[in-house]
């Protein structure tokens, strides 16, 4: 059958970039498993165990010679993925099958091969992370000093700028990246544990010798790239690693669609917009659309990517004793679709951030409809600094205010609050400047220099000392 005939995870067909997907590729966790086995045998032939050089070379000379038919054929008949591997492997590197998986358990390779798919899928993460913060930052400075009508409670309310506004999304990946990177640091290796994790069949063959077996565990992990193992294990790694990891990449879950969920609301008030292709189609009936359809595929992605960090806790609070198989069947889906989720997400937040597009004009409209109100306690105080008094001239306000609110939700829609308060006498005195102490800029505090505070003492420092971290490829496919 085609591809077109069978089910294919949309992850991998629409959304995820091809270096993540080879990172979760069956030939890559398999790849993996042959790694740990030619590790397993140079590392025990180090140290005395009786396997040849030539044994070894055969293993590294067959290493990429995988035969998929071969494998699935195997295990079809003796129903179990790893020893359908075990003799698939032997078969080629056939004089070393006496040797392969030596002393070892299943979850050897399986977990093995699970931490070190993790682990790249991390460092993967990390990388577009950057990207994004990277992306951000441009915009936050470009935008630092527009202002814009400030919401608490989806309300009008103190004017902030565009900068203000995105850098608070980028405050959110900031904290994602560093939970991304303590994730990477603290992720630990199995190591050789052997069935139960007591390293029984280490110890016989070694001969009863602690240190050499405590050196092949050491050796093992420093050859996969890790810098420890766990202390002690069950025939598995501990399941709350799962969560940790899972935990730390749905959590950009939450700061991409707070991200998606601000720009829809002010692309309803066409106040700013996501890219926007030249002959990109926004609605089959409506031709006139510009949906944002980029921050709605991240909020749907991130609504699954959040939904799957607590499976992970629930499997590793299901792990019986030493270990139960629940959690395998579990973790094939829950563990590669977190990653490819979580990149597809990245992939997008990075594309949008780089092409977002304000419209000064919609945005100083919108306050200019607002800002008389929150002006009035600045116009209140420049007449009582000319001499006014200050209960009459807020009572004077506050009728004006309500009379100017109803025309604007009522009759047509038109704010005339300064035109009331320009004709009251009261007013005289400030009635010549209320169009400066109305000047947006005016009303939003310091936000223009704490986007550049932040950008310069916080972010760009993160970013110079991570230059060396390459964003890897990628294209939003659709």
């Amino acid at each position: 059958m085609t591809n077109h005939e069978t089910y294919s995870s949309p992850l991998a067909t629409r959304y995820a970039s091809p270096a993540m997907q080879q990172t979760f590729s069956y030939r890559e966790r398999s790849l993996v498993w042959r790694d740990l086995w030619i590790a397993l045998a140079e590392s025990s032939a180090k140290l005395g165990l009786d396997i040849s050089e030539e044994q070894i070379a055969d293993l590294k000379e067959h290493r990429n010679d995988i035969d998929f038919d071969r494998v699935a054929e195997l295990e079809r008949e003796l129903r179990h993925d790893v020893m359908a591997h075990v003799h698939a492997y032997g078969e080629k590197a056939t004089k070393a099958m006496p040797i392969i998986h030596l002393g070892a358990t299943s979850c050897f390779v399986a977990d093995g091969a699970d931490l070190v798919c993790m682990q790249r899928g991390l460092r993967l993460v990390r990388a577009r992370l950057l990207g994004v913060i990277r992306a951000l930052r441009e915009f936050c400075l470009e935008q630092a000093e527009l202002p814009v009508l400030g919401f608490t409670h989806f309300q009008p309310a103190q004017p902030t700028t565009m900068g203000k506004r995105a850098s608070l999304w980028l405050q959110d990946f900031l904290l994602d990246l560093e939970n991304v990177e303590d994730a990477l640091e603290r992720l630990p290796f199995r190591g050789v544990k052997g069935t139960t994790g007591t390293q029984a069949s280490f110890f016989q063959l070694f001969n009863g010798d602690h240190a050499k077996v405590r050196k092949l565990d050491d050796e093992i992990t420093q050859r996969m790239g890790f810098k420890k193992s766990v202390a002690v294990c069950g025939q598995t790694y501990p399941r709350k690693w799962d969560g940790v990891v899972l935990s730390a990449i749905s959590s950009i879950g939450a700061s991409a669609a707070k991200f998606a969920g601000d720009i829809r609301l002010m692309a309803h008030r066409r106040e700013l917009e996501e890219p926007f292709g030249a002959k990109q189609i926004g609605s089959s009936a409506m031709p006139y659309k510009r949906n944002p359809m980029r921050s709605e595929r991240i909020c749907a992605l991130s609504r699954y990517l959040l939904n799957l960090a607590p499976n992970a806790l629930e499997t590793a609070s299901n792990q019986w004793l030493e270990r139960t198989l629940d959690d395998s069947a579990n973790r094939r889906i829950a563990i590669p679709e977190s990653f490819l989720a979580v990149d597809a997400i990245l992939l997008l937040v990075q594309d949008v951030s780089s092409g977002l597009v304000p419209y000064p004009r919609v945005i100083e409209q919108h306050l200019s409809n607002e800002l008389p109100f929150m002006a009035t306690e600045t116009i209140l105080m420049a007449c009582v600094q000319q001499g006014g008094d200050r209960q009459e001239l807020h009572e004077a306000i506050r009728v004006h205010s309500h009379k100017a609110a109803h025309r604007l939700k009522v009759e047509d829609g038109v704010n005339d609050l300064l035109e009331r308060i320009k004709a009251d006498p009261a007013f005289v005195a400030v009635a010549d400047n209320l169009d400066e102490l109305l000047d947006p800029s005016k009303f939003v505090g310091r936000a223009p220099s704490q986007v550049r505070e932040f950008m310069y003492e916080v972010v760009d420092p993160v970013l110079e000392a991570r230059s060396d971290v390459r964003v890897p490829d990628g294209e939003i496919n659709v």
